[in-house]
């Protein structure tokens, strides 16, 4: 057995300095072998000896990227490695692999060790720190370096802007940045691009690239940090001043900067420019220029010219360009903007094969495309099958099952979320608050909101916009007004969602007072303001204001008129009969009526029993066709209240053979934070019926006493009048309202929503019960708010 040698060590470390120069791993395993033999053979006394191929051999599988095995080795070595040197190698390759902890780890055990780290050190644990928005970590390594004497070197104190920066610390990057006695042009950018990465310091971003080139001149680095914060405020003339300074300095060849400006002109909504950038970079191109002008054509709203761009990106997979996720995730984001399943479906199959459909981002866009396309069980199962979820995860299924009317199931997933350890984020909330608006679920609602406040969520505009219609929806118009009240900054979508609220509650001067406020403030009306106004009008019955208003629109507004705004005034007149003036309002519109302007005029026929009138509107219904259900039962009821049975059973029969289906009348309450459901036609789902039967029979007696008498008119089958009495009784809203009687204490008031408009019978019936009850009835129906109170509702009868 030949005796292991200096020599052969020495050998080994030769040939293993080799292999790292050449990246031969196979070969350097090979030495490992050969070292790991002769290990064994070895007295202990001549273990050190094998310290210097040791470390080689962990170089060696660091430039490899083979970093497990590097640590192996590391943890394996006959004596603790005191060469710093080493022990910054492993700590840089973690800071720039991961996991971002062992870097940290590594640090702390060599301190643990006695070694003292250098200026090489610190600038690779920093990046760890950064990456994992490690601030205390980072402020105990800050004063390590402190204690070292280390903070004048350019190096680390260029490190420690960096991660300041990175983690939202710019006042702690700013005081580094300042003691620094040189600063290299790397330092500049690492402070520029710092604070680019933070909204709300563009100003600052500017500040410092001015002063830079009092010291240094800027680079092509230098424009990459500064590009996105240009992006960010959507600074058309600044990203024109620094593409004219990208050509006088020749920048324009990197393909970097080449995307960073195109990128700001595609935020910047000059999707000509961007596009003209794209074709001028050439061949230079690479997957992120490609991926950055399918984002600019999405911003830009230029939706088919996205997927055109991202079916030319597949072409030229062969030519060296290879896909991301980011790209497949944008593409996917398109077909789910466009509802288009077809080319979602695909991009789904090509995610699977590429393996791209264990990425997050990708999975996220693909639950979401398919919850947009209506596909929900689909979305659903896609959602079960996900390795990993997040709050966006979540945040997709439950904005799916609301868009798809399943606000139920939304807030159900919601609670799953919480129960996963996953806490909702701002964009969840926004569809957790449409979910409870649906519902009228005001405790879910009110928990939001305290959840919000909790998470500071309610400085977002956004946020306080759905809160102030959730309140509204749930009946609660005072306290969306105190929420508007509140809020810090106001955009226009915040007074259009107060101004709508207060016209479906049929205060229309309330909501006539509020746009005169908002114009006080110099904030200008858009043209869903007047969409919001004119209906406001006319749930109160202000036909002179709604008319002086959309006259105004035109006038001083200078707001072209919609077929929105032209529904809405069919609909203001019609519902005050004014028939004459709504045929020749229809007759001037520039715009060929749609269903929806002829749908308003039928609904007022209705109301009026206006037969004639009312068969003409349909026969021009049906020539557009009908859009929905909605129609047919117009028809249908109007004939019905005439007692024209054959024609009514005659528009069904129609209304089914062009398959569409009358949805059932549904009512629910919730109580105690469960929303209970009701419906009409005999439904005897739910477990109280037969006490909430027996209180609707007592009071129908005292009903009675104080004069009702059943509107039979608004039963739709031809049977005897007693048994018209006893559909009647039963219409969902009557059973959720006697629920509500049965389950809240005397001095509560109730609040019942219903999925379609309050019959006559109903609203008469209601303003009955709430004064034999002496109690506050709401009911929120298709159409608006009707608030019942000591025998009146404040609609005026006028819905």
């Amino acid at each position: 057995m030949p005796l292991i040698t200096r020599l052969s060590l020495e050998y080994c470390t030769v040939l293993l300095g080799s292999c790292i120069q050449s990246k031969s791993l196979i070969q350097g395993k090979l030495i490992h072998q050969h070292l790991l033999k002769c290990l064994q053979r070895t007295h202990e006394t001549n273990l050190i000896n094998f310290d210097l191929p040791f470390e080689k051999l962990v170089d060696l599988y660091v430039a490899c990227n083979e970093l497990k095995i590097a640590r192996h080795v590391f943890d394996k070595m006959p004596h603790r490695s005191k060469n710093v040197v080493l022990w910054n190698l492993l700590i840089r390759a973690y800071a720039w692999n991961g996991p971002f902890e062992e870097a940290i780890d590594l640090y702390y055990k060599m301190l643990g060790y006695g070694i003292t780290p250098n200026r090489f050190t610190f600038p690779f644990v920093l990046k760890a720190c950064s990456a994992l928005k490690e601030v205390d970590g980072g402020r105990e390594i800050h004063f390590d370096i402190k204690r070292l004497r280390l903070e004048s070197n350019v190096y680390v104190s260029t490190a420690l802007v960096d991660f300041y920066a990175k983690c939202g610390c710019l006042d702690d990057a700013k005081e580094v940045f300042d003691k620094m006695p040189k600063r290299d042009v790397v330092a500049w950018n690492s402070m520029i691009s710092g604070f680019s990465l933070h909204e709300g310091s563009y100003d600052e971003v500017v500040r410092l690239l001015v002063e830079m080139q009092n010291d240094t001149s800027p680079n092509s680095s230098t424009i990459v940090g500064v590009l996105p914060a240009v992006a960010q405020v959507n600074s058309l003339r600044h990203g024109k001043e620094i593409h004219g300074f990208c050509v006088r300095m020749g920048f324009v060849g990197d393909v970097v900067v080449g995307t960073g400006i195109l990128d700001v002109y595609g935020k910047c909504q000059r999707i000509d420019y961007a596009r003209r950038i794209f074709d001028m970079m050439g061949i230079v191109k690479n997957e992120v220029t490609w991926s950055a002008m399918a984002g600019a054509y999405v911003v830009c709203n230029f939706m088919r010219e996205a997927l055109e761009l991202f079916c030319q990106l597949l072409m030229l997979k062969d030519d060296g360009i290879v896909l991301s996720a980011v790209t497949l995730a944008t593409v996917t984001g398109v077909c789910a903007k466009l509802t288009d399943l077809s080319m979602g479906s695909c991009l789904h199959c090509y995610a699977i094969k590429s393996g791209f459909v264990l990425d997050l981002m990708v999975g996220n866009t693909l639950l979401s495309m398919y919850a947009k396309c209506g596909i929900i069980n689909g979305a659903m199962r896609f959602f079960n099958e996900m390795y990993i979820r997040d709050a966006v995860s979540y945040t997709a299924i439950i904005s799916g099952y609301v868009q798809n009317g399943n606000s139920e199931e939304g807030l159900r997933m919601l609670l799953e979320m919480q129960l996963s350890g996953i806490n909702p984020e701002k964009a969840t909330m926004a569809s957790v608050l449409s979910a409870c608006s649906h519902l009228a679920a005001l405790h879910y609602g009110s928990c939001s909101h305290c959840h919000a406040i909790v998470c500071g969520f309610t400085a977002d505009t956004m946020i306080c916009n759905a809160l102030i219609d959730m309140y509204a929806k749930c009946g609660k118009i005072d306290t969306a007004r105190k929420v508007f009240d509140r809020m810090h900054k106001r955009g226009i979508v915040s007074w259009n969602t107060l101004i709508i609220a207060y016209g479906i509650h049929g205060i229309g001067l309330e909501a006539l007072w509020l746009f005169e406020n908002m114009q006080s403030e110099g904030l200008k009306p858009d043209d869903v303001t007047f969409i919001c106004l004119i209906s406001a009008c006319s749930h109160s019955g202000l036909v002179a204001e709604g008319k002086y208003w959309f006259g105004a629109m035109t006038q001083e507004f200078g707001i072209v008129p919609r077929m929105e705004h032209y529904a809405c005034m069919v609909d203001l007149l019609s519902r005050a009969g004014l028939f004459k003036e709504v045929h020749g309002f229809i007759e001037k519109m520039p715009l060929e009526p749609d269903v929806h302007v002829w749908g308003a005029l039928l609904s007022a026929c209705r109301i009026y029993k206006n037969v004639e009138l009312g068969e003409g509107v349909s026969k021009k219904i049906q020539k557009l066709g009908p859009e929905s259900t909605g129609n047919f039962v117009l028809l249908s009821n109007m004939y019905s209240a005439v007692g024209r049975w054959d024609d009514a059973a005659r528009v069904r029969i129609t209304q089914k053979e062009q398959g569409f289906e009358k949805s059932p009348g549904c009512s629910w309450i919730e109580i105690s934070g469960v929303v209970h459901t009701f419906f009409g036609g005999g439904d005897r789902s739910h477990p109280q019926l037969t006490q909430i039967t027996n209180k609707l029979d007592e009071l129908l007696v005292e009903m009675k006493r104080l004069g009702y008498q059943a509107e039979s008119s608004y039963v739709f089958q031809d049977v005897e009048e007693e048994e018209k009495e006893r559909v009647l009784l039963y219409h969902s809203e009557k059973l959720a309202i006697a629920f509500g009687i049965l389950s809240l204490s005397p001095n509560k008031p109730i609040l019942v929503t219903k999925n379609l408009r309050v019959c006559g019978d109903c609203h008469t019936a209601i303003k009955f019960i709430s004064l034999v009850t002496k109690r506050d009835i709401t009911v929120r129906d298709a159409s608006r708010f009707h608030h019942f109170k000591d025998g009146i509702c404040n609609c005026g009868d006028f819905w």
